[in-house]
């Protein structure tokens, strides 16, 4: 299967809408050759703002420059952005309706070996609280670029949560994103596995494992994690007895919060969350660090089967 990195189709993105979009400048807060925000700089360099490693005046600056009638795209890692500019980033974008757009690099735990200070494993508990945020993870290269395509014509501030490495690319070219939607991947009677982000093609492929052992899972990806369509999402999950969430994420406040309140409103059933367990992340391989938070593919069929059975 095809593969790609998505902050490699970040920057190749960037380099297409600049041309599309003469108002578009990149921001980046030192981090452009990480993120690949370098393609932007050179293509346009000056609407190419380098910030430094000054998150907080870089988030309020992008807030500043989107009442000129500019549409800043902001270049860096995720932990920095909704960590250290959390202020900036609620009382200056998000209170405010900015049209803001955040490219959130290096999210979840595959960052390089940078450990558990660069492992942001908590962001999308913080950015879902934030009224006014919309807030996107997309599978893969071909989802996130329909993603940026439509969230720089969105007016309003935009949350991308974006990962290091390449992962397999699910989606035809001609993928139209939809806010809100809830797509089906696989269908199956025995559990719905529900997942978001680059972790979906992995519950994917736990699911073809569970097919071996018996078990026919539906297998569900939220890429729009706010706003969702929580009828799409009650009707998707249908009369499975058992739903399974899987995200590279804290499994507080993310996608499994967000599946469980949504289906004790409106379709009371069990739900189990798999993610990480209320942990900092640490410096290792990606395989580590999947198999140690029960991540990749054989660990989730795993953990399903001792559910089911």
């Amino acid at each position: 299967m095809k593969t790609q990195a998505l902050r490699e189709v970040f920057g190749e993105t960037l380099v297409e809408l600049g041309a599309q979009y003469p108002n578009l400048v990149v921001m980046d807060g030192d981090l452009a050759n990480s993120t690949k925000a370098d393609k932007f700089e050179v293509a346009y360099p000056e609407r190419f703002l380098e910030m430094g490693i000054a998150e907080q005046n870089l988030m309020g600056a992008a807030a500043g420059l989107s009442t000129l009638g500019l549409i800043p795209w902001i270049s860096s890692f995720a932990v920095f952005l909704t960590h250290r500019a959390a202020d900036p980033l609620r009382m200056l974008v998000a209170q405010t309706h900015a049209n803001v757009k955040i490219g959130a690099a290096y999210a979840g735990l595959l960052t390089g070996y940078t450990g558990k200070t660069h492992q942001d494993v908590e962001d999308l508990a913080i950015v879902r609280a934030m009224p006014e945020m919309v807030v996107l993870a997309p599978a893969d290269a071909v989802e996130a670029r329909a993603m940026m395509h439509w969230a720089t014509a969105y007016i309003g501030p935009v949350y991308l949560r974006l990962a290091r490495d390449p992962s397999p690319v699910l989606f035809k070219e001609d993928y139209v994103f939809e806010p809100g939607r809830v797509i089906r991947l696989k269908e199956g009677a025995d559990v719905a596995l529900v997942s978001t982000g680059v972790q979906t093609p992995r519950t994917l492929e736990a699911a073809r494992l569970l097919k071996k052992e018996g078990v026919h899972a539906t297998v569900l990806h939220v890429g729009s994690i706010k706003p969702l369509n929580e009828t799409e999402l009650v009707e998707a999950v249908g009369e499975a007895a058992l739903v399974v969430t899987t995200e590279e994420h804290n499994v507080y406040g993310g996608l499994g919060g967000l599946v469980a309140e949504v289906l004790s409103a409106h379709n009371p059933k069990r739900v189990v969350r798999i993610g990480i367990q209320d942990v900092f992340g640490e410096s290792a391989p990606n395989e580590f660090l999947l198999e140690q938070h029960g991540l990749s593919p054989p660990k989730i069929a795993q953990r399903v089967l001792e559910e089911v059975r």
